[in-house]
């Protein structure tokens, strides 16, 4: 498994247990295995860079004060969901610790050029070929 780019100190990140939702036999009333985790951008020790990035995703998680909220019900036991919501936090803080290469204007070559006219003239010949037949 890949190293993560930006360590989340978990110190930063809120936990509540919740009651799951869905079918759960017996326990589904009684044990809040659900998790909820909330975690304040703003207020986190990422570098600055990938704290704008994070804040331009166009996330629903992501509040309007900036704080990341997601909830981790798909396993059993509750520590196995906190493991899956940090994992989960994780992966969508690595997706925006890498800044994007910026794409750099270039002409199309020469050779692209002909290319382009010769399947644009190939195109019109068989469009030609279409009509109607003349004796």
């Amino acid at each position: 498994m890949l190293r993560p780019l930006v360590l989340i100190d978990p110190d930063e990140v809120d936990f509540s247990a919740i009651r799951a939702q869905g079918a759960g036999g017996q326990n589904v009333n009684k044990v809040s295995s659900a998790v909820h985790l909330r975690y304040d951008i703003h207020a986190s020790s990422l570098p600055a860079d990938v704290k704008e990035r994070l804040l331009a995703l166009r996330d629903s998680r992501i509040t309007q004060e900036g704080v990341f909220v997601l909830k981790a019900q798909q396993h059993r036991t509750q520590e196995m969901n906190r493991a899956d919501a940090l994992a989960r936090l994780q992966a969508v803080v690595d997706s925006v610790a890498v800044a994007p290469r910026v794409r750099r204007v270039t002409k199309p070559t020469y050779g692209s050029k002909q290319r382009r006219l010769e399947g644009k003239s190939q195109r019109s010949q068989i469009k030609s070929l279409r009509g109607p037949v003349r004796d």
